[in-house]
């Protein structure tokens, strides 16, 4: 425990001031986060929100947080787990916890070990949900029986997701000078605004030359300045904010009839499984998505996995649609 933790116990836990002090600390971990790391704001919003729910129940339960024990955080597992909160969702809860002690023992505020000790529950392995080329193109075709420029627009965001598998907050974050539609490619900026230049095949150019040329520079003209150098605008000529495109392709989703689990994110796990089965090795997978650890890419060699045993089920003449 640090030091200014044992003297916080000695005052006794749970205080008014202290919870105030532990809010403020974390309100600096949540600007740090999202100002250094370059974190996104709504991967912020939710460590917020996480770790916003722990000091209230720190704060109900007469604890002080930044002198929190290790039955303290086995208590609030066990609160989470009575509450029936997924394995998934008690994780994340966790991780988010442990990312604030780790920032506050950096700085000498508050020791790490209690809630490093802890293990959240164990989860199943889920395979991201993807979808196949022909979905996809019900996604285009949807696209193009809308009205007006939003048909031009729609294509050119579908095409561009599926080209380059980038994230919804990073085709929002997308400026003019990062995409070269001469030479094909996008320079997308990911987690901790770490750079990464991704291909952009001819069929992605075409829909967004056609939105450039035919689509844009209308919208540009009604700007206030809010959208200047923005990739995406809005009718008002304002950038397109995330939640604003991840709205524009759930309409294509219900258009297309497909199930709505189906979300910009779906196009980014299909982008890398397609090249998986393409044959491209892991690394390049990786840097192309923008992964930091090659662990998070090899989720998706399952997916080809499973798709192999599927053809093999249905080829091989002792599969389990062939003859036995």
């Amino acid at each position: 425990m640090s030091a200014h933790g044992a003297k916080a116990r000695e005052r006794g836990a749970g205080d008014g001031a202290d919870a105030s002090r532990a809010r403020a600390l974390a309100a600096e971990y949540l600007a740090y986060l999202s100002e250094v790391r370059g974190l996104s704001p709504h991967t912020v919003r939710a460590y917020g929100s996480d770790i916003d729910a722990y000091l209230r129940w720190c704060e109900r339960k007469g604890v002080f947080a930044l002198a929190a024990t290790a039955p303290d955080i086995r208590a609030w597992l066990g609160e989470l787990r009575r509450a029936r909160y997924a394995p998934r969702t008690m994780n994340r809860k966790l991780s988010a916890v442990r990312g604030l002690y780790g920032w506050l023992a950096e700085r000498g505020q508050a020791s790490q070990a209690a809630v490093a000790s802890q293990h959240g529950p164990k989860t199943g392995r889920h395979l991201p949900k993807v979808m196949g080329d022909a979905d996809v193109g019900r996604l285009l075709e949807a696209a193009a029986g809308e009205e007006g420029e939003w048909a031009v627009f729609d294509r050119a965001l579908v095409e561009l997701l599926y080209a380059t598998g980038a994230r919804i907050q990073e085709a929002s974050n997308l400026d003019l000078d990062d995409i070269d539609l001469v030479h094909g490619r996008a320079t997308l900026f990911g987690k901790g605004s770490k750079e990464r230049i991704v291909p952009v095949y001819r069929k992605a150019t075409e829909a967004l030359r056609a939105y450039l040329e035919g689509v844009r520079p209308a919208r540009a003209a009604r700007s206030t300045g809010a959208g200047e150098g923005a990739l995406f605008l809005s009718t008002r000529g304002n950038r397109m904010s995330a939640a604003a495109l991840r709205k524009r392709v759930k309409g294509l989703v219900a258009l297309a009839g497909l199930p709505q689990s189906v979300s910009p994110h779906t196009l980014r796990h299909t982008f890398a499984t397609e090249l998986l089965n393409g044959d491209a090795d892991l690394r390049s997978v990786q840097e192309l998505l923008g992964h930091a650890s090659l662990s998070t890419t090899q989720i998706y060699t399952n997916l080809s996995v499973e798709r192999l045993r599927d053809v093999m089920d249905r080829a091989h003449p002792r599969g389990t649609d062939g003859d036995s």
